[in-house]
């Protein structure tokens, strides 16, 4: 096949205009054009107030191929196309008995899991929280009642934390093996929408990414996998540095010597007892801010120009970032378009806010997280652990804030920047729920993060006309942008530093950021534990074969 990349069209080309362009770009007759599959299409919007194009990456198969790359070698837009599938890199038998443990059923562990069952290794699946739909339905009694579930929220159940969120399916990460595009073809299978495979910025949503993922989770389990729900780890049996098993909250333990830690960000428990059992980890980054909310229809009109509102191009997003003078960088993390802010904490007497949209993204605010980066060399020394420590505190204090009912603290833009308390909303009406309590937020986050946001709100509006909008609305806080800790693993085998067998995985163990590139890890590792056992079985003929 040949693929051909920067192939530009009018926003309102016809739906059969593809085909003779593309015979145009290579310069052959429409009978030599056989078939041809769109691998991305994005948009160019830098003459926005002129004409924004669409720009495709075709993926093309045509008579005499190799005659017109030989034609076009110079050509840099056109070029052999890469080979995208997937192949398993093993094959189990039906009479291995030795099963691998995934904790966590989220993004990463349901990859981790559905990789390993499709190449017959049958994986339990021990999730802390509760099956998609129950899980919904407690994480509504949140956000409607103030009723927390302590182990089924946002952060825990069925889906993971990326469920409750805008369902985004893109990633900067470097994916060479096309891992990413099995993600997207499992979810298209599973009842996705089949434009992910191809959109520059696809997502799901909420309502849609509910049935996807009960329909994967059926498929772990017809191919002989198990997945166990309200079946949280509180133990690891570790013997000699290689894990053994887990000891689950009602006593019981499950013998293994090959366990995925898929946790999650918010398994702070889990990553307490973890550290106490002697497992590698060490501090890293994160970030801290708050959720910012202006009308979906101010930010498409500064992103989108006269075209605001097409329906080709869907609710605008945005990325920002500022380097602010006292060191610190403030950016944009997980804008919601059309979207709204939601409570995410999972923890009693804590109050944390995250962004979420339907795959509609058609509600009347825009929200992001406007977020400064912190270290542990800088900002919370004191080994592994200080970060978990820092978050709970600062969630803490929000609570307090907010009126003591898991409503959050908030306050307007303009009142925020001249460090003044708000007391009354103006046109943009906050969508957090169980609701927001109007005050001064200057306590909410260390003084440094404060002056640093202070100083980058005016910066973006004038990137964002509008941004930086007196009634604006600021919700606190955002603590849970990433895991605060990496649970180190070696780069060759992924397996813990210091305990063999055991893979720290996805967000919770520092290896992902997001949807797509948990997905990725989580198959990364399966394919990683499965070479192992077959490594580890090759001198027990017959239990595993190789599969090239």
């Amino acid at each position: 096949m040949i693929r051909i990349t920067e192939l530009a069209l009018p926003l309102d080309h016809a739906p059969d205009a593809l085909r003779p362009a593309i015979a145009r770009r290579l310069g052959i007759p429409d009978q030599d054009l056989i078939d041809f599959t769109v691998f991305k299409r994005s948009y160019d919007a830098r003459k926005k107030n002129t004409e924004i194009t669409f720009v495709y990456i075709i993926d093309v198969s045509c008579r005499h191929e190799p005659a017109i790359l030989s034609r076009l070698a110079g050509d840099t837009h056109i070029r052999p196309a890469p080979d995208t599938g997937y192949y398993p890199v093993a094959s189990a038998q039906e009479d291995l008995t030795e099963r691998p443990v995934i904790i966590g059923f989220g993004p990463c562990g349901l990859f981790a899991a559905l990789t390993l069952a499709q190449m017959g290794f049958k994986p339990i699946v021990l999730e802390r929280g509760r099956e998609v739909r129950q899980r919904t339905k407690d994480t509504w009694a949140l956000w409607r009642k103030h009723m927390l579930t302590a182990e089924s929220n946002v952060q825990f159940g069925e889906g993971g934390a990326g469920l409750f969120s805008d369902g985004k399916l893109y990633s900067q990460i470097k994916d060479p093996k096309f891992y990413g595009r099995k993600v997207m073809q499992e979810f298209v299978r599973a009842g996705a929408p089949e434009e992910i495979l191809y959109v520059s910025k696809p997502h799901i949503g909420t309502f849609r990414l509910t049935g996807v993922v009960s329909a994967m989770r059926e498929e772990i389990r017809a191919l002989g996998g198990e997945v166990r729900f309200e079946s949280r780890v509180s133990d690891f049996l570790i013997r000699d540095g290689r894990i053994e098993g887990v000891t689950l909250a009602d006593g019981s333990q499950l013998q293994s010597r090959y366990v995925v830690l898929a946790l999650g960000h918010s398994s702070r428990d889990t990553f307490r007892q973890l550290h106490a059992r002697g497992v590698f980890m060490e501090a890293k980054p994160f970030a801290l801010g708050f959720r910012i909310e202006h009308p979906q229809s101010l930010i498409d009109k500064a992103r989108l120009g006269k075209y605001a509102g097409h329906p080709a191009l869907g609710a605008a997003d945005y990325k920002l970032v500022h380097h602010a003078k006292n060191g610190r960088a403030v950016y944009s993390f997980c804008m919601c378009p059309g979207g709204t802010v939601v409570a995410a904490t999972s923890e009693a007497g804590r109050v944390v806010t995250n962004g979420m949209s339907q795959y509609s993204r058609n509600e009347r605010n825009a929200n992001a997280g406007i977020v400064v980066g912190i270290s542990p060399e800088q900002d919370f020394p004191g080994g592994p652990l200080a970060g978990l420590a820092l978050q709970e505190s600062l969630e803490s204090h929000a609570y307090v804030l907010g009126g003591s009912d898991y409503c959050a603290p908030g306050q307007l833009v303009g009142d925020f920047i001249r460090a003044q308390a708000s007391s009354e909303f103006g046109d943009v009406e906050p969508s957090y729920k169980p609701g927001v309590k109007l005050g001064d937020l200057a306590t909410a986050l260390p003084a440094y993060a404060i002056d640093a946001i202070r100083e980058a709100l005016p910066v973006f509006g004038r990137q964002i006309r509008g941004f930086d909008r007196d009634d604006a609305v600021l919700t606190g806080i955002e603590s849970r942008t990433s895991s605060p800790l990496r649970i180190t693993r070696d780069n060759q085998h992924l397996q813990s530093l210091n305990t063999r067998g055991l893979y720290p995985a996805g967000e919770g163990a520092g290896y992902a950021g997001g949807i797509l590139s948990a997905g990725v890890d989580g198959i990364k590792v399966a394919e990683a534990l499965a070479t192992a056992m077959l490594a580890d079985r090759a001198d027990t003929p017959g239990k595993l074969r190789s599969q090239h």
